[in-house]
């Protein structure tokens, strides 16, 4: 009858330890929903510093006009007028030279090496 008296407490207290721990309010879940809420905090800081960003390209294409035209010559190919601009075509890559190497020489049909 004693024993009794012990295991119902007892087993009312790991009732209420475990929904403290594993329950949808419970420790592990506030635990995830805090790293869920650090991450949120580090894309929203991420996207504020991408917003005040812009927010400085804005003024400078609003007030300075060096800035707008450089814009408008790399992105858009626009000219002065009488301006003239001379295109070369970009360096072709050219392959390593050949040391004469036999290991890396082509093998014709028939040698031996």
């Amino acid at each position: 009858m004693r024993k009794r008296m012990y295991l119902i407490p007892a087993g009312f207290i790991l009732f209420i330890l475990f929904f403290t721990i594993f329950g949808d309010r419970g420790l592990l879940h506030i635990h995830s929903l805090n790293r869920e809420k650090q991450e949120i905090q580090k894309q929203a800081e991420a996207l504020k510093a991408e917003n005040d960003k812009l927010k400085r390209e804005i003024e400078a294409l609003k007030s300075d006009r060096r800035y707008l035209e450089s814009i408008a010559r790399k992105d858009f190919g626009l000219v002065r007028p009488n301006e003239i601009i001379y295109q070369f075509p970009a360096p072709e890559k050219s392959e390593p030279a050949k040391t004469g190497n036999s290991a890396t020489e082509p093998q014709r049909h028939g040698e031996k090496r």
